[in-house]
Formats: C-alpha cells, sequence, structure tokens
C-alpha cells in the first residue's frame, strides 16, 4: 500500500516552508515517526515525520522546493516488493496503471519544533570542516530563516519609533530573599528559586500600573491585552527563541520557575511548539547570562516594549551619605514611542526596579 507523506498543517502565520537536504533516500527502509526531511519555515523548522513504516519509494519535492500545508512531498509502500520512483529532481520513469497500488493519504503529523535560529553564529560561521583559511572566502545563500529574520529587524526598526529608556536596580535584597529561601522552596516545589520569577512577577506588576505598556497597535487601532502574556527569551542550540508565559499575572513563583525551566529543556531537545513560541504581548530578554552589561533590545512586532536585563556586576553606590558596594543590574526598556509616551515608560521602569528592590511581596503575592 502506498502512503502520502504531506506537509503537516502550518500556522495562520505561516504560508509556506522549504525542504531543507532529505535525511531519507529513495530506497531507504523508514519507521513509524522517522524524520524524513526538515521544513524551514518563516519561524521555525518543523520535522516531516513517516507517517507509517515502509520503503520510501518516490521523493516528489526535492531539497529546496517551496511547499504549502497538505502537499505530498513524499510516498511510502508499506507492503513487500515496493516499486522505487526516482527522486523528484531526476525524470520519472511511466509506471504501468496495472502496477500502480491504491494511495492512501496520510498528513503527516507536526514533529516538535525545532526554535529558529536566530544567533548571528548560525550563518556568520563557516560549518564544520569548511573553516577558511587566509586569502579564502566562502559564499552561500542566506537560509529563509535568517533572511525572515534580516526582514523583521528591518521592518522593526521602519516601522516603529523604538526608543529605548534605563535604569539600574540593587539585586542585594533578591539575593538575600534567595538566599533564605531557596533550599526551602526547592524542597516544597521541586524547582529552583532563580531570578526570572522575580522579573516576571514585577514586570506584571508594573503592567497593571502602565497597561499601555501591555497593548500594541493594529493599524489605525489601539489593542488592550487583559492578560500579562510574558515572552521569555531562551538560547537554544539552534538559536534563540521566545516561548510565551500565558496569563503570567496568575502564576506563582514556582509555576513560573517550573515553566521557564521546562521551556528551556524542551528547547534544547527542540520540543516547543509553534503555538508556544506564537501571540505575546511583552518579552524578556536576558543578555547577561552571556555577560552583557549594557544593550538595547529590539521589539518583537506587534508588541510595544521590551525588557532587557543585564549583568549583575558589583559597582560602588551611594546610600545614605556613604559608599558601599551593591550587586548592580543595569536594566533597558525599548518601547514604541507611536503608543508609549515617555513618561509611562520610564515610570514603568521605576515600578519594575521598586518592586525589585522590596522584593518579599513579589514572592507572598505568588503564594511562594
Amino acid at each position: 500500500m502506498r502512503i502520502e507523506v504531506r506537509v503537516p498543517t502550518l500556522s495562520d502565520s505561516v504560508a509556506s516552508g522549504t525542504l531543507l537536504p532529505w535525511r531519507k533516500a529513495v530506497g531507504d527502509t523508514v519507521a513509524r515517526d522517522d524524520t524524513l526531511v526538515d521544513l524551514e519555515t518563516d519561524k521555525v523548522i518543523l520535522e516531516i515525520p513517516a507517517p507509517a513504516s515502509g520503503t520510501l519509494v518516490e521523493i516528489v519535492q526535492p531539497e529546496g522546493a517551496v511547499v504549502k500545508a497538505e502537499q505530498v512531498v513524499a510516498v511510502i509502500e508499506t507492503g513487500e516488493g515496493a516499486a522505487v520512483s526516482p527522486p523528484a529532481a531526476e525524470p520519472a520513469q511511466p509506471v504501468a496503471a496495472a502496477s500502480v497500488a491504491p494511495v492512501v493519504t496520510a498528513a503527516a503529523p507536526a514533529k516538535p519544533v525545532v526554535p529558529l535560529p536566530t544567533a548571528p553564529a548560525a550563518d556568520a560561521s563557516p560549518p564544520a570542516g569548511a573553516t577558511l583559511t587566509s586569502g579564502q572566502i566562502r559564499r552561500e545563500s542566506m537560509s529563509r530563516l535568517r533572511s525572515r529574520v534580516a526582514e523583521r529587524l528591518v521592518a522593526a526598526q521602519h516601522t516603529a519609533a523604538m526608543l529605548t529608556t534605563f535604569n539600574e536596580v540593587n539585586m542585594q535584597p533578591v539575593n538575600e530573599l534567595r538566599q533564605r529561601f531557596k533550599a526551602e522552596f526547592e524542597v516544597k516545589h521541586g524547582v529552583k528559586l532563580g531570578y526570572m520569577s522575580f522579573f516576571v512577577r514585577a514586570v506584571c506588576r508594573a503592567l497593571e500600573q502602565f497597561p499601555v505598556v501591555n497593548a500594541a497597535i493594529d493599524g489605525s487601532d489601539i489593542v488592550w491585552h487583559g492578560d500579562a502574556d510574558i515572552g521569555i527569551a531562551i538560547s537554544s542550540p539552534r538559536g534563540l527563541v521566545v516561548p510565551i508565559l500565558r496569563r503570567a499575572q496568575t502564576l506563582t513563583s514556582a509555576q513560573i520557575e517550573a515553566a521557564i525551566a521546562d521551556f528551556a529543556r524542551r528547547a534544547r531537545e527542540a520540543k516547543l511548539t509553534l503555538e508556544e513560541l506564537a501571540g505575546g504581548s511583552f518579552s524578556i530578554t536576558n543578555g547577561g547570562v552571556f555577560g552583557s552589561l549594557l544593550s538595547t533590545p529590539i521589539l518583537n512586532p506587534p508588541q510595544s516594549a521590551i525588557l532587557g536585563m543585564h549583568t549583575i556586576q558589583e559597582r560602588p553606590v551611594a546610600e545614605h551619605g556613604q559608599v558601599v558596594v551593591r550587586p548592580m543590574m543595569y536594566l533597558a526598556l525599548t518601547y514604541d514611542h507611536r503608543l508609549i509616551d515617555g513618561r509611562d515608560a520610564v515610570q514603568f521602569l521605576v515600578a519594575v526596579k521598586a518592586a525589585l528592590e522590596a522584593p518579599e511581596s513579589l514572592l507572598e503575592e505568588a503564594g511562594a
């Protein structure tokens, strides 16, 4: 029995994808759920698996083909004596009608989403075995993902009136609170008490005070969001991904830490779904984990604001007329000035700072 391998259903925001090199060749024996080929879309890379066990008898669409949802890309023969057809890149030989078995339509289920490779190193460095020596140059086509990322970044800068405001926060109160409760917290909840739950809770509180920071522009309309759907930037082997922490304002500290840990684990294992990467009303990115002291984050359209965290560094600061050394972090808020006035942006960031410098209430509010 011949079974068609089809492109899985894509999201409304993804119209098509480009087939990457086939992992299986015509004539190969495949098992159900074996990955046959990767599909590169504007947002993520999807794995197209075999819908049944058998022999790959035909590759309908070659590497580099642009395909849409439900389009046939290959054929698998599940019975014995499979008649192998040549790949689509070569002229196919006619097959007698009597020798063709009935074709069963079976759309391949989508395998886990592979994160979007947004890190510059993904395209900037030569692949393994292709290291350049002095005097050599190398030219290659920009990937579909890299092209789309470039388009979105340029579009964001051309469309939004981006402005960044800065502040700094004394992290000593958070550090002391973490030291005091981290052992008890981990025993009780089975997850470590990190920094992100404090920042997410602080952002949620500030968004309640300044809801315009959580809003977005859609044409001539302003879209207001009742929930804080926070995008959390996470580094993965293929680059940066931003899964969404839905209704973050309703989550406890333990739930936030567990969700982010789960996101990080599944990002490494390429098991995030397209739905988890879509939407969001505000984002948090932490360049501090890589040592960044200060940066200006770029908006993630259609969101109107993004908070940038940075490395914690001991610095001399003035307190009550005396110079003391404190663990300080620079915060950056990039916002769309078309919607958010400077006053609201600055006061929002001040509210985040104030919450972090009095963090006991953040844990209490979160039910930790």
